[in-house]
């Protein structure tokens, strides 16, 4: 399989690009054999369909999210009650974006009550539910492949799982990287459709996202391999939970860990569990970008913990893939959502190709340092970029075949 990427840094609003009809002007003919013609004397016209142009996709991608232990006694203590942590988030222009994605680091368990000084002690989370309404508001989908969504047991991941469906939230990886049924699942992520009349339309495509746990072990090179299974045929973003806490840097293992998830077929790799914003790197012409670091936490003791890079992503189909094509794409999209082998018999069942997307990356960035997170300042989005060494990263970014 080779899937061309094309990595593009900045915010360029791609409209009316490839898969363009010209107008089509048909004549037909009466009864008699001659031309039909309207009343002022010129041949009438049959109505044409529009034609698609084009379909793209917007994205962003946080850091760890977390609404447990003192993030919520200070929610209990507000007016705003279950609405204080998602408080500041409209001034990340949730309009702007068709899906946000992020790392949930807690289980979502009713009728637990561990005071936030056992949560801290024990390290054993858990996350009210009557928090999902307000975050259903922003996010789309969450991994749960971390070492924290096990903290309740197996019972309450998969409780986990039922209150996320319920509150309309996808999901996706698991706690345990040999779980490899679970590691990986399709996420129905909207599309906005454009037409050569100007119109638009708005659909969805399936994204295969596959979520991997390597807090204190390494991730099996058979779980890696999972990704080869999906990505001759749909993108497959790769969210890993790995590494050392509280450094700059990603060691040897995880840097080796997560570029043969980008040989494998993944189009990107976006890390966390470091509570650190990571380096960043362009492999082989791809997105990995270590450790987004805390972007929803209760950790404020200094600037390292208080801060993350949000990744801003355009994904915009190929301009090889014909509309037909596109348009079968999301019309299997629903049937897609959260059922990634029913996905992939009805690609082979349509005989489609390979669903090809291209990208455009931008960097953001949010502090919390007073609780509640909010953009960052320019000086403190510069800092970000600098510890995401994103202008090498950025300009590394480019065409890429990946040997399959």
């Amino acid at each position: 399989m080779k899937r061309k990427v094309i990595a593009i840094v900045g915010w360029v609003l791609l409209l009316g690009v490839g898969i363009a009809a010209g107008a089509l002007t048909v004549k037909f003919m009466n009864d008699s054999g001659k031309d039909k013609t309207s009343s002022n004397g010129a041949p009438e016209q049959l109505s044409q369909e529009p034609a698609l142009v084009s379909a793209n996709s917007r994205w962003l991608f946080t850091g760890n999210v977390f609404w447990g232990r003192y993030i919520n006694d200070w929610s209990m203590a507000s007016d705003l009650q279950f609405a204080y942590p998602f408080s500041r988030l409209s001034e990340f222009n949730r309009q702007d974006y068709n899906a946000w994605i992020g790392g949930l680091e807690c289980p979502l368990k009713s009728g637990i009550d561990i005071s936030s000084y056992a949560q801290e002690e024990t390290l054993s989370f858990n996350c009210r539910p009557e928090y999902l309404p307000e975050a259903a508001k922003y996010y789309t989908a969450f991994t749960l492949a971390n070492n924290h969504t096990d903290n309740q047991g197996t019972e309450a991941f998969a409780e986990t799982e039922q209150n996320l469906q319920g509150a309309g939230i996808q999901y996706f990886g698991h706690y345990d990287p040999n779980a490899l049924d679970s590691l990986c699942n399709v996420v129905k992520l909207t599309t906005l459709l454009h037409y050569d009349n100007g119109s638009t339309k708005e659909a969805a495509l399936p994204i295969v996202f596959c979520g991997y746990h390597g807090v204190f072990q390494v991730v099996p090179d058979e779980s890696l391999r999972v990704i080869e299974k999906y990505a001759n045929k749909l993108p497959v973003i790769a969210m890993p939970h790995t590494g050392a806490e509280y450094v700059a840097t990603p060691d040897s293992i995880k840097t080796a860990t997560y570029r043969k998830m980008i040989d494998y077929g993944a189009d990107m790799v976006i890390g966390d569990h470091p509570h650190w914003v990571q380096t960043s790197e362009a492999y082989n012409g791809k997105l990995i970008a270590y450790s987004l670091g805390n972007f929803m936490f209760d950790q404020q003791y200094n600037t390292e913990v208080a801060r993350s890079a949000l990744i801003d992503v355009t994904a915009t189909v190929s301009t090889n893939m014909q509309p037909e094509v596109i348009e079968k794409y999301t019309e299997i999209a629903s049937s897609c959502m959260n059922n990634i082998n029913r996905c992939m018999e009805l690609i082979a069942e349509n005989n489609l190709p390979e669903l090809e997307l291209t990208y455009q990356f931008d960097i953001l960035g949010s502090n919390d340092g007073d609780k509640i997170v909010k953009p960052a300042t320019p000086d403190e989005l510069e800092q970000i970029k600098q510890r995401l060494n994103w202008t090498a990263t950025s300009a590394g970014l480019t065409q890429t075949s990946s040997a399959q």
